[in-house]
């Protein structure tokens, strides 16, 4: 490995430099702390710190020499604060959460420390992980790195600021309503929605409930290149211990750009798109064809949006009530006809995907915008193109894959003329991962993918 360069290191990087012995996995962890306590001020990212426990960690990994080719050796990160950490608050932005015991680590964060991982700590979210921002009565407000004005969205917005600051080179994050690949497109870093049910959520819960898991709801990875969210993919996915299945995801499609079949969606019937994210989507859309990509711009089994949007927003609503004093209670005939309306939905998804290998669009229609506290979002307006619009209809684009459960990758695509991060929302078939993954991972070697650096 030439020039190997700790502080820019992606997660493979440095778990093949510990494997090679080229550093340790103390100097890893001790390199991100240092990192941590330089930048974090300008952000306020990681708002639970467990350094102590991550330096002993460290440590125990580089004394078990047998351990030293796992996938994430010694590989400093962290996750969102709503996963549970052995020995950390979970509160999910609930002061009176603050101190209720965890004694466990949720199945995914357990998993990436037996890949290697070393946790750090947690990063912010907003209460109820309910916003595309990132602040709570606990943690106070985390800040975009490109414009403290602004917010890094959410919920998964600390995540993205450690990932777009480089104080760590991966994150574990949830999605229910784009919270990861909102905050994604909006630093400028690579989110992956896997598809429903392909990462267990045990241990990623509302703080005092235990039972069945969201619907909609998914656990993912954050990271500066497509490679990581693929290798950190394989390590959190996959049946619960005990489990009569096994994973076995179909590869990539393809391994060019030209062999790609593309549809790009660039306009929704109910949400509107700043030109800061239309233009540089239809710029890499002319890359596309140049590079010999079949490119579309309709296609005859397109679902109708306008219904799909309405029919998740039902379905969103009813879960996100799930524990909220005096909710009133949904029909279950409601309810089962909102299941079916789903279940056609994915299934006009896959007819498309018979003739289309992936699907781009917007992963929201704004870049970075100025935070906004008021309780309402009826009262909160976004600017599109010059002109106030609502904020709550934006969940029309990151609804697009989470109703049907489909797969999608947030990639960045540099900075607009305004000079902020901006990227797309890679939409694959059920069960697709790697097809997104790896779409976005071409884009990458190809220069069409890059994460900016934050001003300094």
């Amino acid at each position: 490995m030439v020039n190997f360069d700790i502080d820019e290191a992606t997660a493979g990087e440095t778990a093949r430099a510990v494997t090679e012995g080229k550093i340790s996995a103390l100097e890893a962890c001790d390199a991100a702390i240092a990192r941590i306590e330089a930048r974090d001020g300008s952000v306020h990212a990681v708002v639970v710190r467990d350094f102590e426990r991550a330096r002993a960690a460290a440590q125990a990994f580089d004394a078990a020499g047998d351990r030293r080719a796992s996938p994430l050796a010694g590989v400093p990160i962290t996750v969102k604060e709503s996963h549970d950490v052995a020995g950390l608050p979970t509160t999910w932005g609930f002061a009176q959460f603050a101190s209720l015991p965890v004694t466990a680590d949720s199945v995914a964060v357990a998993r990436l420390k037996a890949a290697g991982a070393i946790v750090l700590g947690k990063t912010n979210v907003p209460v109820a992980l309910g916003d595309w921002q990132a602040a709570n009565p606990v943690y106070g407000r985390t800040l975009h790195p490109h414009d403290p004005s602004r917010t890094p969205g959410g919920s998964s917005g600390g995540a993205a600021a450690a990932l777009a600051t480089r104080m760590v080179p991966l994150e574990l994050g949830s999605d229910i309503g784009g919270s990861i690949r909102v905050p994604a497109h909006l630093c400028g870093v690579f989110g992956h929605k896997p598809t429903y049910g392909l990462v267990p959520m045990q241990g990623h819960a509302f703080p005092t409930t235990d039972g069945a898991e969201f619907d909609l709801a998914v656990l993912g990875p954050m990271a500066r290149c497509a490679a990581d969210l693929a290798l950190a993919l394989d390590i959190v996915a996959g049946p619960l211990p005990g489990s009569a299945y096994r994973l076995a995801l179909p590869p990539p499609r393809h391994a060019s750009l030209a062999e790609h079949r593309v549809l790009v969606l660039d306009a929704h019937p109910v949400a509107g798109t700043d030109a800061a994210v239309r233009e540089p989507i239809a710029a890499l859309a002319e890359a596309l064809a140049a590079a010999g990509a079949r490119v579309l711009r309709h296609h005859d089994a397109l679902p109708d949006l306008t219904r799909a949007h309405a029919d998740y927003r039902d379905m969103l609503l009813t879960i996100l009530s799930r524990g909220t004093p005096n909710a009133t209670p949904v029909d279950a005939h409601a309810w089962m006809s909102l299941k079916d309306a789903q279940a056609r939905l994915a299934r006009r998804w896959q007819r498309l995907f018979d003739d289309i290998d992936v699907v781009l669009t917007p992963p929201f229609g704004v870049t970075a915008f100025a935070h906004d506290d008021r309780p309402d979002w009826a009262d909160r307006r976004l600017v599109i193109d010059g002109a106030e619009t609502p904020y709550g209809v934006q969940m029309a684009w990151p609804g697009l894959a989470t109703f049907p459960g489909l797969p999608a990758t947030a990639a960045p695509l540099g900075l607009s003329r305004a000079g902020l991060p901006t990227g797309v929302q890679i939409i694959g078939d059920l069960f697709a991962d790697r097809t997104t993954i790896a779409f976005a991972g071409l884009l990458e070697q190809a220069g069409l993918a890059t994460v900016p650096r934050p001003p300094r």
